[in-house]
């Protein structure tokens, strides 16, 4: 992670979205049983996927390599949206 973030020119930024990362998936865990905590993690990590997938279509990478960020915050806000329901 660390070479892709320096490919990006975001090192500063790569231990304060690791930190958002795992504080988003303990707050999905979290969210199984409490629903506030699902929501607020699943819509902080749909926005944290949505700026990884701009941040790969401004530097042009390829679709296949951009699918994962994408996968995740289609995932992510899908289940934001089922948890305001």
């Amino acid at each position: 992670m660390k070479n892709e973030f320096k490919r990006f020119n975001m090192e500063k930024l790569g231990l304060l979205t690791i930190i958002l990362e795992l504080l988003g998936a303990t707050g999905l865990l979290i969210g199984i049983e409490f629903n506030l905590m699902l929501t607020i993690s699943s819509l902080g990590l749909g926005l944290l996927m949505l700026c990884g997938l701009v941040v790969r279509i401004k530097l042009k990478d390829s679709t296949w390599i951009s699918l994962p960020a994408l996968f995740f915050m289609i995932l992510n806000l899908f289940i934001f949206f089922e948890s305001i329901k």
